[in-house]
């Protein structure tokens, strides 16, 4: 599953008012820096750093789809290895055990209770 990206309720807010205010004059300039150019700068550069973090997302995405299908690959070949101990020296032997496998003589054998048992718990 993909992560969210990621839109900007503040940018939308500030591209709707820059437009309004580009109608009603192009060369607005209130003194301290307060210009449509710096307003105008500034709702770009908010624009460039939500797109480069939803390209984040999305190579993050990616890298986790290759963390898994890694993962998938990396457990199909240790069980492969696991089961070449056991053709090589049997399951039921410590080099199988060694190689991180449970003897065959370990195994927990199942024993089923009977209904008196469960009625007395």
């Amino acid at each position: 599953m993909s992560r969210r990206k990621r839109s900007s309720t503040v940018l939308e807010k500030a591209e709707r008012r820059i437009a309004g205010m580009q109608s009603v004059a192009d060369d607005i300039d209130f003194g301290s820096g307060l210009t449509l150019a710096t307003y105008e700068a500034r709702i770009q550069a908010a624009r460039e750093k939500l797109q480069a973090y939803n390209r984040i997302l999305s190579m993050v995405d990616g890298a986790y789809n290759d963390l898994i299908a890694a993962e998938k690959e990396l457990m199909d070949f240790s069980e492969r290895m696991l089961s070449g101990f056991g053709v090589r020296y049997g399951k039921d032997s410590s080099e199988y055990e060694m190689a991180g496998g449970q003897r065959k003589s370990e195994y927990r054998k199942r024993t089923h209770r009977s209904t008196d048992d469960a009625n007395v718990a």
